[in-house]
């Protein structure tokens, strides 16, 4: 009796390294909470191909799209926590545990971070009958309209919020116009529909180099190395700006430690591989591959950091 109850005490001991040494025995789920086509889907899929690679096993890119991306979050935060169901998610969860009234999830407790895989900054650009050409210009020519120039953004995204901490930060009120997705924000700007938008990287820098829109600003604290002669938005005179998307994967918040060790390990293998910071830098981003502990901070401090901005500015996703 004794020894039975002995073995029985062990076996979830012995149970863990079992598991992990074993994992992954077949395909992995890697859910992305928005459509396809953004950074977080660009993320995803240069991840799960390279895991796919390192691991042995297939990584299957799911998008489940909605609710400002915290759909696809919350079905990864009540899985299964075995490691077969993943997320590749960031930014846009974090401004969403303030900006949204009712989030189905905790980003900072039911889902277990796993590493940071990289950081893109934006860039703020105009249509090129505004007459600025700076942020400078940009505040001066919204003072001097209260209310009459607008910005496009997803509701909820860092380049809404972006541009709600410029209006903060500049003492200014340009106008949140809602869109759906990056691409319909990139079409209205160009056909003068639109004032000012903060995107990504990828949206703009085709529009850019065409001459079709103008970029001002870059929204990191760092000028970037795709776009060396644009300055960043601290540059054009507003003190403390800095805003930069990251994205990472997480996975549901009781997986095994030694699940998480193992994927965090491989997946900063990738971040390594040549190749992949090659077509990281060609859109401007940079790899991180921060430990678990260390982004597990570093997603506390981003909620609190955009609770603060989305407190000051009053934004909505209404």
């Amino acid at each position: 009796m004794r020894t039975a109850a002995a073995l029985a005490l062990l076996l979830p001991v012995l149970a863990f390294p079992v598991a992990a040494q074993d994992y992954p025995a077949r395909p992995i789920r890697m859910i992305v909470p928005f459509s396809p086509g953004g950074s977080t889907d660009f993320l995803a899929r240069l991840a799960s191909q390279k895991l796919h690679e390192r691991l042995g096993q297939s990584v299957l890119v799911e998008n489940r799209a909605g609710g400002g991306g915290h759909i696809g979050a919350d079905v990864v935060a009540k899985s299964a926590p075995d490691g077969y169901t993943l997320l590749t998610a960031g930014i846009p969860q974090a401004i969403g545990m303030s900006l949204f009234k009712k989030v189905p999830y905790d980003l900072a407790k039911d889902l277990a971070p796993i590493t940071l895989l990289a950081l893109f900054p934006s860039v703020i650009a105009v249509h090129p009958s505004l007459p600025v050409k700076s942020v400078k210009e940009l505040l001066a020519l919204a003072r001097s309209r209260p209310g009459q120039l607008n910005f496009g953004a997803n509701p909820g995204s860092p380049n809404h919020l972006s541009m709600e901490l410029l209006n903060v930060l500049g003492n200014v009120k340009m106008v949140h116009v809602p869109y759906k997705g990056a691409g319909p924000v990139v079409i209205d700007l160009v056909a003068g529909h639109l004032h000012v938008a903060s995107m990504g990287l990828p949206s703009a820098m085709a529009m850019v180099k065409a001459g079709k829109l103008r970029a001002i600003a870059v929204t990191s604290a760092a000028r970037v190395a795709t776009l060396p002669d644009i300055p960043t938005v601290q540059e054009g005179g507003v003190a403390n700006y800095n805003v930069t998307s990251w994205y990472g994967v997480f996975a549901p918040s009781a997986v095994p430690a030694g699940i998480i060790k193992r994927l965090h390990a491989e997946l900063t293998g990738v971040l390594r591989a040549p190749d992949v910071v090659q077509r990281l830098a060609t859109v401007g981003a940079e790899p991180s591959g921060k430990g678990p502990e260390e982004f597990g901070r570093f997603v506390r401090e981003e909620i609190d950091t955009w609770a603060k901005v989305v407190k000051a500015s009053g934004a909505t996703v209404n």
